[in-house]
């Protein structure tokens, strides 16, 4: 009975601190930080519309050197990749028979000449006898014909020894303008003829770069569309503008041939393959990182970070994407300059979140790069032949 006793009392003070626990308040918990994120401001950039082809280099002066007179190679002057000046010589050709030629035409020269000289002393005699009367005109017409024929055989001569002269100057094949010697063909001793390629010449200081262009793309462009010519990275390495865009397209193809200028101070090679990127047009407008845009069912959204009753939250906004250039997206509607974006964290913020926001550190473009690409369409990527 005891001992029953005892446990309805044991039982009893178990309740009464039971009954107290409950009546006591506890403290509400606090309230969490709000999150710091990193926030990038949106203000207008240049955004461009461009395409990228595959371009092939041309020289503007380039020609295969071929002799003007046939022979026997006697010296060449000059070696593979040689810098010339205009009228330096290149291959001499086997002049003796052309020498031997000038030779007799120069002593014929001289025979007419004396003949000549003859001719007109025995006018004068003639015209001397005719004025006292011991010559009668028959004698003095064929004087004046003799000096007459002598003349024009005098100058017969000296057309002989001027062409002589001339082709003698065959004989040593000069460049044509300033350039680089390319491959010399010959060697001493080989029998060239008229048609005997020696060597060429090409000038690599002006260069002209042709490319390709969808028909679409040529009918919008101008004569002074922008040409950049990129190394392998993409950085931009010359910069021309377009001055011929062929008139009819190509019928297997049906691309267009543009062609661009440019003086050639990097070290670019004449028949080369470079990337080249047509900039058909430039305008302002706002641009988003990649990873700044959040996705769902199909609809993009941006973070954006904004004052809201004294508090600062982010909001889910719908946007509307342009193309993706480098690491941003051009945005067409939906955001406004000024807007803060949340670029860290987008996981976990949500629609109304108290946010902290911290001025993210946008890495600078790499110089020689160039801004990010709009193709202009509303959406996919830009460049490359179609």
């Amino acid at each position: 009975m005891r001992l029953v006793n005892r446990m309805k009392a044991m039982w009893g003070v178990t309740l009464l601190a039971a009954v107290a626990g409950c009546s006591g308040q506890k403290a509400a918990p606090a309230a969490p930080p709000p999150r710091e994120v990193e926030v990038v401001t949106l203000t207008p950039r240049e955004v461009r519309d461009t395409g990228e082809y595959l371009g092939s280099l041309l020289s503007r002066q380039s020609v295969t050197v071929l002799p003007q007179v046939a022979g026997y190679v006697r010296k060449i002057h000059v070696r593979p990749g040689d810098k010339v000046e205009a009228g330096a010589p290149l291959i001499e050709v086997d002049s003796r028979e052309g020498t031997a030629a000038l030779d007799s035409a120069q002593a014929q020269l001289s025979s007419t000449q004396v003949n000549l000289e003859l001719a007109r002393r025995t006018l004068e005699r003639t015209e001397a006898l005719y004025k006292e009367g011991l010559a009668s005109a028959q004698e003095l017409e064929q004087g004046r014909a003799q000096v007459e024929a002598a003349e024009a055989a005098a100058r017969s001569s000296a057309a002989q020894v001027t062409q002589r002269q001339v082709q003698l100057q065959y004989h040593l094949v000069r460049a044509p303008f300033a350039g680089t010697v390319g491959e010399v063909l010959v060697r001493l001793g080989d029998y060239v003829g008229l048609a005997t390629p020696l060597t060429s010449v090409a000038q690599a200081d002006v260069l002209e770069v042709s490319v390709s262009v969808p028909s679409p793309r040529a009918r919008s462009m101008k004569p002074d569309t922008a040409l950049e010519i990129l190394d392998s990275e993409g950085k931009v390495l010359l910069t021309s503008n377009v001055f011929y865009i062929a008139p009819q397209a190509d019928p297997r193809t049906q691309l267009v041939e543009v062609k661009a200028a440019f003086r050639n101070t990097v070290g670019l090679r004449p028949s080369e393959l470079v990337r080249a990127r047509l900039v058909y047009s430039a305008r302002d407008a706002l641009q988003i990182p990649a990873l700044a845009v959040v996705r769902q069912s199909g609809q993009a959204f941006a973070l954006v970070v904004h004052e809201k009753d004294g508090a600062t939250v982010v909001e889910r906004r719908p946007i509307t994407l342009g193309a993706l250039g480098e690491m941003a997206y051009v945005v067409e509607k939906g955001l406004q300059p000024g807007d803060q974006i949340a670029v860290s964290s987008l996981q976990a913020l949500r629609d109304g979140m108290a946010v902290k926001p911290k001025q993210a550190n946008v890495p600078s473009a790499p110089t020689g790069s160039s801004p990010p690409r709009a193709s202009g369409n509303g959406g996919g990527a830009v460049g490359g032949s179609r």
